[in-house]
């Protein structure tokens, strides 16, 4: 049984993130862009002069990076989220809005199954072991799930970062593997882990998330089906998770939004953000609280239908693995 439950919840998370990166992938590579010190959606070319304020490609961008970092705040390009992706596409391509792809399909499916299988098997031990169902009990295994994903998968992340900052055109993009093999023979294995720090502190948004999400899914149960968690569900249910998944998404992405820039930050090459609070800090004196939460909105805009869409797929897809695999019990 428990080996049974571990399989489905692998599938159903490596299902419902699968899902919910291709519908959002656009909106992922503007986020990662805002993120950045050294992108702002110039055109192609050198870097800006103080007065054009223009950003050209990242590997000229390294070169110049005290200039480009010393822009005065208002001097920045500020586009809207249509007029980003509108950018990207006359001056990168159609094909620009989903760098990074490969290896988020590669990343999210394994990441999302190895989340969700390490958060089921923490709250089921948890669950024996204290008060079952309590805030404690979700915080717990939300944290476990969180730290095991991050590890392990933080290779994966880092290559779709740099993937997404690359603005050169597309007679000259980089390749996965090109990026891969420039990681390796800059940093070598280590360079692979590069804000990994910022990603454990990033385990906060994930525990807010799924104690709301957890909260508000009990309310629902209790309100439509008296608290019988294995009960039939409709699809008024599923869409009533995916209200909850979005609306605690919302919240938490607001509460833990700048370990984000600042894992953004500590994965540009050449970069001079060395730590995470160091990081936190060199932002905030340099662009202030705002700089902090660059690309929020944009983040909000893409977060709200993924994490919709990957928790009803994933409640779907567990609720009828559940269902079939019992009927073929009762059948045998």
């Amino acid at each position: 049984m428990a080996r049974r439950d571990t399989a489905i919840h692998l599938v159903a998370g490596g299902v419902a993130g699968t899902a919910g990166a291709i519908a959002t992938c656009p909106l992922e590579v503007v986020k990662t862009r805002l993120q950045s010190s050294a992108c702002h959606f110039g055109p192609p070319g050198p870097i800006a002069s103080p007065n054009s304020g223009t950003c050209g490609p990242l590997r000229g961008a390294r070169r110049n990076f005290t200039t480009a970092v010393a822009l005065p705040s208002p001097l920045r390009p500020r586009m809207g989220l249509v007029q980003c992706l509108r950018h990207i596409v006359e001056h990168e391509g159609p094909r620009a809005l989903f760098k990074g792809l490969g290896p988020n399909l590669v990343g999210v499916a394994p990441s999302r199954a190895i989340y969700f299988c390490a958060y089921s098997q923490s709250k089921q031990f948890l669950n024996n072991t204290i008060t079952p169902d309590t805030p404690l009990v979700h915080i717990g295994a939300a944290s476990c799930a969180g730290f095991v994903a991050c590890t392990a998968t933080n290779p994966i992340w880092f290559v779709k970062t740099r993937l997404q900052l690359d603005q050169r055109i597309n007679g000259t993009r980089t390749t996965a593997l090109q990026c891969i093999t420039q990681i390796y023979k800059q940093s070598g294995i280590k360079g692979f882990y590069k804000g990994i720090t910022a990603s454990y502190f990033g385990i906060s948004e994930t525990v807010v998330h799924f104690v709301i999400y957890e909260a508000i899914k009990a309310h629902l149960i209790a309100r439509r089906h008296g608290g019988d968690k294995n009960g039939d569900k409709g699809s008024r249910d599923f869409i009533e998770f995916m209200m909850a998944g979005a609306t605690s998404k919302t919240v938490a992405s607001c509460v833990a939004y700048p370990h984000e820039v600042a894992r953004t930050r500590l994965r540009e090459e050449g970069s001079k953000y060395r730590s995470f609070w160091q990081t936190i800090a060199l932002v905030g004196h340099e662009e202030g609280v705002r700089g902090l939460y660059r690309g929020l909105a944009t983040q909000l805009v893409r977060q709200i239908p993924n994490t919709a869409i990957m928790m009803s797929t994933y409640e779907a897809v567990v609720y009828l693995l559940n269902k079939h695999m019992n009927s073929d019990f009762y059948e045998h």
